[in-house]
């Protein structure tokens, strides 16, 4: 299975937390990252149930003619299993939309590399 790890991108400040939306900018990005990762025919696309993640997924799922997929298991603090237990069954090329520190937390178990990752960022790990 090849996995695209997101984190959403940029947001908004403000509370509550949950419902921070993205920015003008954060929505563009991920406009551009939904082109991007459409070419990749992604099979799924799941997100965390924040407003920043759920939007930036839709923008992703809607370039590759899908639909989104909220996820508590990708909610702040997710963790690499509950990554594995969200994707299962998913199909061959599944995006992820996350947080912070998660997304850096996540890769480091699964590939041993630490990369932080910047609103928007993307990496793709074969699992």
């Amino acid at each position: 299975m090849r996995l695209f790890l997101v984190r959403h991108a940029e947001a908004a400040p403000g509370e509550p937390d949950d419902l921070r939306p993205l920015t003008a900018g954060g929505r563009t990005a991920a406009r551009a990252l939904g082109e991007s990762l459409a070419r990749r025919q992604p099979d799924a696309v799941l997100s965390s149930p924040l407003l920043r993640a759920r939007e930036t997924a839709e923008q992703i799922a809607r370039a590759a003619g899908l639909e989104p997929e909220a996820d508590e298991r990708l909610a702040p603090g997710a963790t690499v299993d509950g990554v594995r237990a969200a994707v299962d069954g998913k199909g061959d090329t599944v995006v992820v939309v996350g947080h912070q520190p998660d997304c850096t937390g996540i890769l480091l178990d699964l590939t041993g590399r630490e990369i932080p990752f910047a609103p928007g960022a993307v990496v793709a790990v074969d699992l």
